[in-house]
């Protein structure tokens, strides 16, 4: 046998959230839970020692939604997959960075299989949906058998590969919060090919009154262990007009908030060279496409 090799499994075929609920508590760490599959094969085979049973959800369509609540912001089952944020028309109208890092995510094949929960729940440092939702300010919502659990996504990655979610506990869905006329928002990444994974991402969500910024979510990602806030940056950010030298301040000071590695994408020198460089961008980027709707609305 090799590496490439699955161990034997069960498989586990809920019919409902409820039971899948159930099964996730009888079998606790020994069951792996199969969304999309995109991920799990690839890092299941890598483990010293696979779990006895994988439990799928393709039968739980009650999953399978993307709702938008006015007043309340994005409702996104357990089960949407990443094609269905691109063509999502209020996705792209309301929650462009999210929008954007759907539509740079992978390739059709993988857009078509791949979920944003399983992108949450892979706790890499290099998820694109995940760098976007961290910016966003989303939730994640845990069902158990004891009853539902919210945990803010800023909570929600304990370390690489580590979540907050429990064993016994089913990720049902993603919440972000609703956006308005003043919030901008812009996602970017740097890769060696179109489909590779991102060397660097960062995503910004910015609420903004008259040229000045009222509140900052920044994330960025391949540059610690899990995606992260750079909280540092976004207190500079906020109270502040965003002109050309408070961005080059901006662009010096997320050096000191990132500790990046080296790996097979890149270097933790280059990504703390271009940390700075790309991050303007993306404040510029959420700042722009912010002012043409605005001017749009007043023609």
């Amino acid at each position: 046998m090799t590496s490439r090799l699955l161990a034997p499994f069960d498989l586990l075929t809920p019919q409902s959230v409820s039971e899948g609920v159930q099964m996730l508590a009888q079998y606790q760490s020994q069951v792996a839970i199969l969304n999309g599959g995109t991920a799990l094969w690839n890092h299941h085979r890598k483990l010293k020692h696979q779990p006895p049973y994988i439990l799928t959800l393709s039968a739980l369509k009650e999953l399978d939604y993307i709702d938008y609540i006015p007043g309340e912001g994005l409702r996104i089952g357990a089960k949407a997959k990443i094609c269905d944020l691109i063509e999502n028309p209020v996705v792209a109208a309301r929650f462009p960075a999210l929008y954007e890092a759907a539509y740079w995510f992978g390739n059709p094949q993988i857009r078509f299989m791949a979920t944003a929960m399983g992108n949450i729940l892979r706790a890499s440092p290099s998820a694109d949906c995940s760098c976007a939702i961290l910016a966003l300010g989303g939730q994640v919502v845990l069902q158990s058998q004891s009853g539902q659990r919210i945990v803010d996504i800023d909570d929600f990655w304990l370390s690489y590969d580590v979540t907050a979610r429990r064993c016994d506990e089913l990720a049902t869905e993603i919440r972000i919060p609703e956006t308005g006329s003043t919030t901008c928002s812009s996602f970017q990444r740097l890769t060696r090919v179109r489909q590779d994974l991102a060397k660097i991402n960062v995503a910004v969500r910015l609420e903004m009154s008259q040229g000045v910024c009222r509140q900052a979510r920044i994330a960025m990602g391949c540059v610690g262990p899990t995606t992260k806030r750079l909280t540092g940056v976004e207190q500079l950010l906020v109270g502040n007009p965003v002109t050309d030298e408070l961005l080059q301040q901006l662009a010096t000071a997320v050096k000191s908030e990132i500790t990046p590695i080296d790996d097979q994408r890149s270097t933790a020198a280059y990504r703390t060279q271009v940390s700075g460089v790309i991050l303007r961008r993306v404040i510029e980027r959420a700042l722009s496409a912010n002012m043409n709707c605005d001017s749009r609305e007043r023609s």
